[in-house]
This record gives C-alpha cells, structure tokens and sequence, in this order.
C-alpha cells in the first residue's frame, strides 16, 4: 500500500515541478487556501498552514511580490488584513490543475478500464473520508 501511495504522490508532485513560478510546498498550500477561502485573514492562514502569523506575513509578502496574492483591508474590520488571489494567482492554480490532471490521466491510460474505474472509486471515497479533516472544499 505504501509503494502505491508515493507512487500517486509522486505523479501528482511532478505536475508541480513544472509550475510556473515554482512554488514551494508551503507557497503552494496558501494559494489553494486562499481560493478555497477568499478573504481570509493571516491569522485564519496561520492556523491553517500551522505556522506562526509574522511566518505567515513574510510568505504572503513574497507571494504579493510574484503577483499571485493582493492583501487588502477587510470590510469588517478595518484592522483586519484579508488575502485574496490575483488573476495571475487564479491562472496558475489552473494551470497546475491542468498539469496534474494530465499526469494522472497519462498513467491511469495504462491501468485497464474495470481496475480504473475501482481505483477512482476509492479515491472518491478517500476523499469523502478527509472532509471532516479539511473543510472539503472545491477540487483544484
């Protein structure tokens, strides 16, 4: 079981690779939490990515600087700092989206139909499993 775990991660971190700017692991999992969660503020990603908040500033500061990331005041409070994704931010999470589907797609093609077919059903099931853990969410 363990060999086929990494050997899906390893299909999926691949598309990653090629991302265009590269991210790293940390940059990557604050860009899908801000599409998941438009608005949130760095206190919310702080607890999210498990880091401490002036962490969490300094990697929102260079993912301003690449134009992924806008921060801005939030409507409720006007202490508050709220992130939201940049159409370039939006843009590259396609982008990675389209790389990954492609490289499962590519592997999944030499896996016979019925054998697929149970392949994704467990992994639906896989992931309805991890909803409570995650907040569930749009797929990207």
């Amino acid at each position: 079981m363990s060999e086929q775990a990494e050997a899906l991660v390893a299909t999926w971190i691949e598309a990653e690779r090629t991302a265009v700017p590269r991210l790293s692991g940390l940059q990557l999992q604050a860009l899908l939490i801000t599409y998941r969660s438009p608005g949130i503020n760095l206190t919310g990603m702080a607890e999210q990515v498990g880091a401490a908040p002036p962490t969490v500033s300094r990697l929102c500061d260079r993912l301003e600087a690449a134009g992924l990331l806008v921060r801005h005041r939030a409507t409720t409070s006007r202490r508050e700092i709220g992130l939201t994704l940049t159409a370039h931010g939006y843009e590259m999470l396609a982008a990675l989206t389209e790389r990954r589907f492609l490289a499962v797609r590519r592997v999944l093609q030499h896996v016979p139909a019925a054998q697929r077919e149970a392949l994704l059903a467990g992994l639906r099931a896989f992931s309805e499993a991890t909803e409570p853990a995650t907040g569930g969410g749009p797929d990207l």
